[in-house]
């Protein structure tokens, strides 16, 4: 469970990397359109297709972002109740909630684009938190086998 546990963590973690990249190439495509003569009004918009070479990353950032990132959330939270190290529970915790707030500000931001600013923040937010997780998790899951590997020897010994 330590591996699964620190693999799902791992992979928020590198879903986050993924958003970054997905939207900034989903926005450079975009200005490269409107650098071309292209325009972006509300036709646009309610069309759903932003045209151009960049379109891939609204869809990456959609499907990533709202979907994949949450469902591996929720999963790391029902792992880390299997998972038999300190604090494993509270980070799984810290990072599902950070993603719920992450989903929310996602979907606020075209009633308040000010909130855009706090979701950059907190996608930084989330990166670290499941980096802390995976590595506790794998620091106590070493020192639990070395611990084993111990006893192992000292029970041979005095065999």
């Amino acid at each position: 469970m330590y591996k699964v546990y620190s693999g799902l963590a791992w992979s928020i973690a590198g879903g986050v990397v993924v958003q970054a990249a997905a939207i900034a190439f989903a926005f450079g495509g975009l200005l490269n359109s409107v650098a071309n003569g292209g325009v972006v009004d509300k036709a646009l918009l309610e069309s759903r297709q932003a045209g151009g070479v960049g379109e891939l990353g609204f869809v990456m950032h959609a499907i990533v972002g709202g979907g994949l990132i949450p469902l591996l959330a929720v999963v790391l939270l029902v792992v880390s109740f299997f998972v038999r190290v300190r604090g494993a529970k509270l980070l799984a915790a810290i990072v599902f909630a950070l993603v719920a707030l992450q989903v929310t500000l996602g979907f606020s931001i075209i009633g308040s684009p000010y909130l855009g600013l706090i979701h950059g923040a907190n996608a930084l937010a989330i990166v670290a938190a499941a980096v802390v997780a995976a590595v506790r998790v794998r620091r106590s899951s070493r020192s639990a086998a070395m611990l084993d590997r111990k006893q192992a020897t000292s029970d041979a010994v005095t065999s």
